[in-house]
């Protein structure tokens, strides 16, 4: 069964619908549609599709944007390489100058988003066994189910440190009602189990709909390692060894590979296809179409079709223009723009005076449509191959399959191979290819956690977190390594404990 998820918002909705026992009849044919309950749903394949369907639902809770921000922005502006011309968007501003606090309503909706979809994972995961049907099926849905636990608990336990760990559904008079927070590397743990099951699930090594993929599992695992290699839990030479070759066994297979232009990044036609190995799904003709769109272009400049222009997001000038002399990722309409046509006269050009993102930049709805069915990007190879080059050099230094993988990445930017450098400047060479390849991915943030390092626009070089001075003046202090743990769910349980300085 290859069932793509692209415009399955409905199945969605009946699935996270099943979490509180609640009737989804206009989507599933059933003889009484209106008394569907946890323990009478589960007995029909059709019904462990839903129920899986229903956990990719809340991969689209923190992306998209408007004139109030949008949560994704929060791993941003924590970099300190992203600016806004949206004085409104308060959340925005709160992280970008480091005077975030818990009301934050992005933190909020990480938190209530992300465990919505692992109480759904938790609930197909220990209903779907039980359900007749054909075992290799039920295996690959309870592969997807365990690799969404596992990204949902990994962003969650990077962005609030010590959280609550629940694996089963949870009821009314469940212990796990009001749960304490849990040891980090317990959640570690966990995420791993989680991921090395889906690894043996059978699902296939590459997936076009849009579902998870074998691929998809080994480069999140790889990334898994790498954490654990660094902060907090610096487990070392042992992980980055894993690191390095689950992403090997990714990369070798040839399955996945680079686009030969950046323009791969941001079009319809490439999505869940070479370059990318595991996105949110988004349909231009559905309600949930990605709203990121109005976010990406400036405040009222009149270039786009939509005409919601909020300036919410862009590129620090400083980091734009610390990257290396050449590179074609800066140059126009790579991975930023400065300049575009006015939607009342496209033969006429404004300069935007800034560097606005356009890896995410949907051409057809912002000119015509202003409807935008772009996916937003959660892996894509070129992730793979810097993890690879970093993880192998921790191990043993500088090597011809490290220069391969991120000498292919500097080729495509039309910049010169790297070659024998020492350890520590071959790594610090590939940190600044994260920061550069990986710009506005929501990767960049979560590389400075784990390395307590943050990059220096000015000197070129790596400072340590704590102490960094952003461009435009707020200093890092120990307390931005974690985000504070929303006030709701401080206020709603008492066992939760606040994370140091909010």
């Amino acid at each position: 069964m290859n069932i793509s998820i692209k415009n399955l918002s409905q199945v969605f909705l009946c699935g996270a619908l099943l979490f509180a026992g609640t009737s989804c009849s206009d989507f599933l044919e059933e003889p009484d549609k209106s008394n569907f309950t946890v323990d009478t749903y589960f007995n029909k394949p059709e019904h462990a599709e839903s129920a899986v369907n229903s956990i990719y639902e809340s991969l689209r809770a923190t992306t998209g944007g408007g004139f109030n921000g949008a949560p994704w922005m929060m791993l941003e502006f924590a970099t300190g390489l992203a600016n806004t011309e949206l004085g409104q968007a308060v959340n925005s501003i709160f992280v970008r100058n480091l005077v975030n606090n818990s009301d934050n309503t992005y933190g909020g909706t990480y938190w209530t988003s992300y465990y919505r979809g692992i109480a759904n994972a938790n609930l197909a995961i220990d209903k779907i066994p039980g359900i007749t049907m054909d075992e290799a099926q039920k295996n690959k849905f309870l592969g997807e189910a365990r690799f969404l636990r596992a990204h949902y608990y990994f962003n969650l336990v990077r962005i609030f440190g010590k959280i609550p760990l629940i694996t089963k559904p949870v009821e009314l008079n469940s212990p796990d009602l009001y749960p304490s927070p849990a040891e980090v590397e317990a959640i570690y743990t966990q995420i791993v189990e989680d991921l090395v099951t889906a690894e043996s699930s059978g699902l296939s090594f590459t997936n076009t709909t849009g579902r998870v993929s074998l691929g998809a599992v080994k480069s999140l695992l790889a990334e898994v390692y790498l954490t654990m290699a660094g902060f907090p839990l610096q487990k070392g030479t042992e992980y980055y060894q894993k690191a390095a070759d689950k992403a090997a066994e990714v990369i070798q297979t040839g399955q996945y590979t680079l686009f030969d232009t950046y323009d791969g990044l941001h079009s319809v036609a490439t999505e869940n296809r070479g370059e990318h190995i595991f996105m949110v799904q988004f349909s231009g003709s559905i309600v949930n179409s990605n709203g990121l769109q109005v976010s990406i272009i400036p405040y009222n400049q009149g270039i786009s079709a939509y005409s919601d222009e909020t300036g919410a997001i862009f590129a620090n000038k400083e980091f734009v223009e610390s990257y290396e002399p050449g590179d074609k990722r800066v140059q126009e309409k790579q991975f930023y723009y400065k300049n575009f046509t006015l939607s009342s006269d496209r033969t006429k050009t404004v300069d935007l005076g800034g560097y606005y993102i356009y890896k995410h930049f949907d051409n057809e709805a912002h000119l015509t449509t202003t409807s935008s069915g772009m996916n937003w990007p959660l892996m894509r190879f070129a992730q793979v191959l810097l993890t690879y080059a970093e993880a192998s050099n921790e191990v043993s230094g500088p090597s011809t399959p490290a220069y391969d993988a991120i000498n292919r990445i500097r080729k495509r930017a039309q910049l010169p191979d790297l070659s024998g450098l020492d350890q520590q400047t071959f790594r610090e060479a590939i940190w600044r290819e994260r920061w550069y390849e990986l710009s506005f991915e929501n990767v960049t943030w979560f590389d400075m956690a784990r390395l307590r390092k943050a990059f220096n626009v000015s000197t070129k070089k790596f400072d340590n977190y704590v102490g960094h001075q952003f461009s435009y003046g707020p200093v890092l202090k120990e307390r931005e390594l974690l985000f504070p743990i929303p006030t709701a769910e401080i206020r709603n349980n008492k066992n939760l404990v606040q994370n140091t300085g909010y």
